[in-house]
């Protein structure tokens, strides 16, 4: 008997919860405990009070499991709200990177013009390197680091992804 594979999407779940200590942990942890993986995770109090905090999860699974991730969510005590941005439609995703390049002579001189195609600030250099600042999409920032490992690449620090939707409303 052949069982048939469910397809696995990656999902952009928006997650709004009192801030307060031990949340994340309880998130991460329902995580964890069933095996999910979070492939970027972004947490920031989003209030003027500091009473509230948005998480952003990007994680990947067949729609029950995707399913099942959202109402176990819910279910948490002091979630307040479950957006799935994937599933809601048309909306933003970006990330900001922080990318080392090292390198001397023409190395150096394409690292900066790529840079500049990207759109990428130089945030810091010396006569040995540079540090880039990268915003946009992860495919785009997954782009600049695959040409800039050709160039001297060193070290790479990415934020996470944070998403919102489209429009004027607020899901």
């Amino acid at each position: 008997m052949k069982i048939a594979q469910q397809s696995s999407e990656r999902h952009v779940l928006i997650v709004i919860v009192d801030n307060e200590p031990g949340i994340l942990a309880k998130i991460t942890g329902m995580f964890t405990a069933r095996g999910y993986n979070i492939d970027s995770l972004t947490v920031a109090d989003i209030s003027e009070d500091h009473a509230i905090s948005r998480i952003t999860i990007v994680t990947n699974g067949p729609e029950p499991v995707i399913d099942q991730i959202r109402a176990q969510l819910e279910r948490l005590v002091p979630v307040h709200k479950v957006i799935d941005l994937t599933e809601t439609g048309a909306h933003v995703e970006r990330e900001l990177a922080l990318i080392k390049v090292a390198g001397k002579g023409d190395n150096r001189v394409e690292a900066l013009r790529i840079a500049e195609l990207f759109r990428a600030n130089v945030v810091d250099t010396t006569t040995q390197s540079f540090v880039f600042e990268l915003t946009g999409s992860p495919d785009k920032i997954d782009s600049f680091i695959a040409l800039m490992r050709e160039l001297g690449l060193v070290e790479v620090g990415r934020s996470g992804i944070v998403g919102m939707m489209r429009g004027t409303s607020a899901e």
